[in-house]
């Protein structure tokens, strides 16, 4: 059974990371947030579910303003193939959300671990606090980039931080 809401909170709780959450309509994509989340301060997110040919999942956490440059994360993280957008139900099997809801506390879920790579976006962590899904579409949480980091730590996840509009150097290796 996927964590819910509840479960997510009591974690924050017991990690002792502030959070603060805003209820909102369902949205669904950046562009349907962006009028209502003008009022929250800080950086919003957006979150793809990508896997190779091979079906290694990486799970690509953006500021909702970077173009993330989809071939050089593929080749930074050594991705077999392209990177495509995984099918929803591999999504709700693996992250235990529904598209719309895709989030990194959906890392909390113990079905998440057949993730490969976890990418977070450099520019979203320039951001203090960063907001996320809280397992469902219809509220957004807050909590600093370090609470985030500890989340995910505490998640058992190491996170690759990238610069997701650029994730090559000049030289063709990763950052």
């Amino acid at each position: 059974m996927p964590a819910a809401r509840a479960d997510l909170f009591a974690m924050l709780d017991r990690l002792g990371l502030d959070h603060r959450t805003v209820d909102h309509p369902a949205i669904f994509t950046v562009e349907e947030g962006r009028d209502f989340k003008a009022d929250m301060p800080g950086g919003h997110s957006k979150n793809l579910f990508l896997k190779d040919k091979k079906g290694a999942l990486t799970l690509a956490v953006a500021h909702c303003d970077t173009r993330v440059d989809l071939v050089g994360l593929g080749r930074a993280i050594g991705a077999k193939g392209r990177l495509s957008f995984g099918r929803p139900e591999l999504m709700t099997q693996t992250l235990g959300v529904v598209p719309g809801a895709v989030t990194p506390f959906a890392l909390i879920n113990e079905t998440a671990r057949a993730l490969g790579t976890l990418v977070l976006d450099r520019a979203l962590l320039d951001h203090d606090p960063v907001w996320f899904h809280p397992l469902e579409n219809t509220a957004s949480t807050a909590v600093s980039p370090a609470g985030l980091l500890r989340f995910i730590e505490a998640c058992g996840f190491f996170p690759r931080i990238e610069d997701l509009a650029a994730p090559l150097g000049s030289q063709g290796e990763a950052r």
